[in-house]
């Protein structure tokens, strides 16, 4: 399974240091390797999985779909009103 990355996983991870560069690179290879290691959402976000990892005692998630072999990762953020952006987020895509 390969990885299709949407404009704000981009944005936020070109921001970060190396080290979490890296880490990130980690937790999306587990997401190809592993698509259902992300919990699935209901309601609004129905479709996406969230899957939630720890960098230096920080949480975050990244939030992504599975269709036609490909993980489309669409955001990585902290806890703090991740989904609340990711419901704006995707009413702007859609």
């Amino acid at each position: 399974m390969n990885a299709v990355y949407k404009s704000a996983f981009w944005k936020f991870t070109k921001k970060q240091s190396r080290p979490f560069q890296l880490a990130i690179e980690d937790e999306i290879e587990r997401i190809c390797k592993y698509p259902e290691i992300g919990g699935e959402k209901s309601g609004d976000l129905a479709g996406f999985r969230v899957h939630k990892f720890a960098f230096r005692k920080q949480e975050y998630l990244i939030a992504y779909k599975t269709a036609g072999g490909s993980a489309i990762v669409y955001m990585i953020d902290t806890h703090e009103n991740f989904y609340r952006n990711l419901k704006r987020y995707v009413k702007e895509v859609d």
